[in-house]
């Protein structure tokens, strides 16, 4: 029998109401459960809820540097424990060793960057026009907020959303993604082990129905947010806009590299091929275009070629390049793509198929994927995969690439390849992206920076991560003190 793993209520380990659970299997090997969760109701988030309303007044007066400790604390904990959340994540998501360990290291600075940054939370000043007057702000939590967070990062998005929540005074309740839901259930365990109070933080499983509409709608939730897919995510911005509950959304990309003549190609090719098969295609920021000038396309799609065929592929603890689709629906969302591109007119130029026999026969295995002769109209250049395929688009100068880099109704990450520093700071300008790179793959962040998209990207109201990551979670209260009298 698979272990059963409960609720987090109100300081509680607990069954959902209606006692019933959900497994989550290995994606290398789905012959193994990995756990059974809560197949919690509407009735455990109105629990948690509950919980985290009745915890908001004395988590609010708790001294900033106090909250502080404990989230240094929780990342104390979590590096104490980083083996064992490494392959907890591997086992559940399919990230290789090396990336799990890289995604669990994250968290750990992550609640440690905010445990500092709690200790100087506070406002500015500034020169009031009359006599005997002091004018200046200060930030306020805005009370329970709500986190729905996706499967690809199941450890570092909680802990992105989690620490500038909690740092800021705010109480929560967070609904991990099915797929994926035990490395929450690590950083809850963390949290506990720091002391933090009852009823502050609260962690409910389940589906987006019957949990995570209930919170997003849920009357006393003061905030929302969310990462996930356009689809959801624009759902949810819905949901809670028709009580003016605060709102920031996540979404998904469709990241272009540009490849302009002056490159190494070599280094080029490595640049593309890590962003679109690094874990596995599976992020929001993958590079999933590489736009090319004509001069040096063939050979770039040569060596990019050459870089896919490369990839070793296996089971994540084995630490291959790459490893499995977190689920079958995810694999054959990849393939089916994979179809669409060929019926298009694409030229399949590097891998296409669900890997087979052996261990692939267990899990959800596909080669990493090149297309070339793509035309920006084509679906496979315009529909977010989150696979490992990559497109390769032919143009025929710098400004043909920017706009072909733009011509998508998504704006999280791009890039360029490029030593012409004039074309760097242009592209820089002129992208359509809440992230821009130059001589760097589209993915990999720095968590002390604004992190955040255009277009169907965002919610385009609050960033995550940094300083922005606090705004979110704030409201700012102006304070005039006339101090002597009229």
């Amino acid at each position: 029998m698979p272990t059963e793993y409960d609720n987090y209520v109100d300081g509680q380990w607990i069954e959902s109401e209606r006692g019933g659970t959900f497994d989550v299997r290995n994606p290398a090997n789905a012959d193994e459960i990995v756990g059974a969760y809560q197949d919690s109701s509407r009735i455990d988030v109105e629990t948690a809820v509950d919980a985290a309303v009745g915890a908001q007044e004395s988590w609010r007066r708790t001294p900033g540097p106090e909250r502080g400790s404990v989230l240094t604390a929780t990342g104390d904990a979590l590096e104490d424990r980083k083996t064992e959340a490494t392959e907890t994540l591997v086992r559940e998501e399919g990230k290789t060793r090396s990336e799990a360990a890289g995604e669990v290291q994250r968290a750990i600075d992550i609640f440690r960057y905010y445990g500092q940054k709690a200790r100087d939370l506070g406002g500015t000043a500034k020169a009031a026009s009359g006599p005997a007057t002091e004018l200046y702000t200060k930030r306020e939590p805005l009370g329970t907020v709500g986190l729905i967070t996706p499967w690809n990062y199941p450890i570092a998005i909680p802990a992105w959303k989690i620490a500038p929540a909690l740092a800021t005074g705010n109480t929560l309740v967070i609904k991990p993604a099915s797929a994926a839901p035990n490395s929450s259930r690590i950083l809850f365990e963390c949290l506990e082990t720091a002391g933090i109070p009852d009823g502050v933080a609260n962690l409910v499983t389940g589906s987006g129905r019957e949990v995570g509409t209930p919170l997003a709608e849920h009357e006393d939730v003061d905030a929302v947010s969310f990462t996930g897919s356009t689809t959801v995510g624009t759902a949810v911005a819905r949901a809670a806009a028709t009580d003016l509950t605060r709102v920031q959304c996540e979404m998904g990309g469709k990241n272009p590299t540009v490849v302009m003549p002056s490159a190494d190609l070599e280094t080029a090719a490595e640049i593309v091929g890590v962003g679109a098969f690094g874990t596995t295609g599976q992020s929001c920021t993958a590079c999933s275009r590489a736009i090319v000038h004509e001069e040096v396309y063939d050979e770039f799609l040569e060596a990019l070629t050459d870089y896919a065929a490369s990839l070793d592929v296996g089971p994540g603890l084995e630490d291959p390049d790459m490893g499995p689709h977190v689920n079958a629906s995810e694999l054959e969302s990849t393939l089916e793509y994979v179809d669409v591109a060929r019926e298009d007119g694409a030229t399949l130029e590097a891998g296409g198929s669900r890997l087979t026999g052996g261990e692939y026969d267990d899990g959800y295995y596909v080669e990493p994927t090149v297309f070339s002769d793509v035309e920006s109209e084509m679906r496979i250049a315009q529909e977010e995969v989150f696979g490992p395929v990559v497109a390769v688009l032919p143009v025929g100068d710098f400004d043909a690439a920017v706009a072909v880099a733009n011509d998508v109704e998504y704006g999280l990450s791009a890039s360029i390849v490029t030593h012409d520093l004039g074309q760097a700071n242009r592209f820089v300008e002129r992208v359509e992206a809440g992230v821009a790179k130059v001589n760097e793959k589209t993915t990999g962040l720095e968590l002390h920076v604004p992190f955040g998209g255009y277009k169907g990207s965002s919610t385009n109201t609050y960033r995550e991560q940094g300083d922005a990551g606090l705004d979110f979670f704030t409201s700012i209260k102006t304070v005039y003190m006339n101090y002597g009298g009229r």
